[in-house]
């Protein structure tokens, strides 16, 4: 088949990678390189890096919704799309058969962070849906799905790349069946419906003043990248690893009340206590709490991390 692939992040490699070795693949659209950190460094998506390795002709719109003829020209079988990051028009979908691999159960978590809700949510379950495209955000009718369980420790980078194999793997299936003409259209239950959209910068706060539990769910939904944060006396500490203290604190203070500093950095939550296990001081490298402790004049015992309720 004749496709044109889209997609971005690392999540669409090992699924456009499938395509490059099984199909004919004729355009990659990924978004517009993108300038990051502190040097505004430009930076090339996963998809374009892959997509050059393999000498394929590559397409990077500002908007989608607007600059599309390219494709169009092309005549595509099939489009295929995996967080690729911009609504599709009208005219293309309407031009081609269009399918997307989605990093989640569907009607669950619609939009463009599925894999961190499932982690934020502590759910034990999740998988990958193949589905037709729609107009509406990831509604389009189910062609098949696949579940996956979520290991206990782990975070958003292990977790994307099991669910990009799984995707992988689901894509291959429906194909398939595409090709015979077997590809049901199953409608997704509106009534179920939830959302995940896509990660803000608020969303990173982590908040003392929940439980233990849900304050280590919301750190593996951000680690490795783009990491937690906390404030204390008006310096925004990062945080990259955490884990639950067994400390039995009987004198419980105000969630977000640093307990401990001596070669461990131990705080209160609603429920317990965490240990901090890996930190970034600001205009600092990221380092273990321990080097960190051994350099900071700045955070004391009984010092408190601001808390406010993450909505």
């Amino acid at each position: 088949m004749k496709i044109v692939f889209m997609g971005t992040p690392y999540f669409a490699v090992p699924i456009l990678k499938i395509l490059i070795e099984e199909h004919d693949v004729v355009l990659v659209v990924t978004q517009p390189d993108q300038k990051v950190g502190r040097k505004q460094t430009i930076e090339k998506s996963p998809v374009k890096e892959l997509a050059e390795t393999n000498h394929l002709p590559l397409f990077q719109p500002e908007k989608i919704k607007t600059d599309y003829q390219k494709i169009m020209d092309l005549k595509p079988d099939i489009i295929v799309t995996a967080a690729y990051g911009q609504m599709l028009p009208k005219a293309l979908l309407e031009a081609t058969t269009a399918i997307n691999v989605h990093g989640s159960l569907l009607p669950k978590y619609r939009g463009g962070a599925p894999i961190q809700y499932a982690l934020f949510n502590g759910d034990q379950t999740t998988g990958v849906t193949i589905m037709h495209m729609a107009l509406k955000m990831d509604a389009g009718d189910i062609i098949l799905q696949k579940e996956l369980s979520i290991l206990p420790n782990e975070n958003v980078a292990t977790l994307t790349n099991r669910l990009s194999l799984l995707g992988r793997d689901a894509l291959r299936e429906a194909l398939l069946l595409i090709e015979k003409k077997k590809a049901p259209r199953i409608p997704q239950d509106e009534t179920n419906v939830t959302y995940a959209p896509i990660i803000k910068p608020s969303d990173e706060l982590l908040s003392f003043a929940q439980s233990t539990t849900m304050i280590l769910n919301r750190l593996r939904g951000l680690t490795p990248e783009p990491g937690a944060y906390a404030v204390i006396k008006e310096h925004q500490l990062k945080i990259y690893n955490a884990k639950k203290s067994d400390i039995i604190n009987d004198n419980k203070q105000r969630p977000g009340t640093v307990l401990q500093i001596k070669k461990r950095l131990l705080v209160q939550t609603l429920d317990g206590v965490v240990e901090l296990l890996e930190v970034q001081w600001p205009g600092k490298r990221k380092m273990t709490a321990q080097d960190f402790l051994n350099g900071q004049k700045v955070i004391a015992v009984g010092d408190v991390f601001e808390s406010e309720e993450i909505k």
